[in-house]
């Protein structure tokens, strides 16, 4: 990462923390503040316009729980849904079992 997004990112959260609306005036008076001089001001208005509406100590708590497959744009709800039960029913079959060291007739220590 960057000098500028890092900036960026610590600034986002500061403001995050206390509460405060994420805009790109605010996100540049605290890189100001750092004596962070190497910024450019499309960075801020990048993660302004990114980070717009958002909560972002949201997304940071829900940063490891994993969304839906996304379904294809051309396929439409009732070829998605009918798609992605066989999708699931192709994967569960296609993972191979593993075996244990006992199968294969030796073990760790031995």
């Amino acid at each position: 990462m960057s000098t500028a997004e890092l900036a960026c990112s610590y600034a986002a959260l500061i403001l995050a923390d206390d509460g405060v609306e994420v805009s790109a005036d605010k996100l540049q008076t605290l890189i100001n503040a750092a004596s962070v001089s190497d910024v450019e001001p499309i960075w801020t208005q990048l993660f302004a316009r990114a980070l717009e509406g958002k909560d972002i100590k949201d997304l940071l708590s829900n940063i490891g729980s994993g969304g839906g497959a996304a379904a294809p744009a051309a396929g439409g709800a009732a070829g998605a849904e009918g798609g992605a039960a066989e999708a699931a029913e192709e994967k569960k079959e296609e993972e191979p079992e593993e075996e244990s060291d006992d199968d294969m007739g030796f073990g760790l220590f031995d």
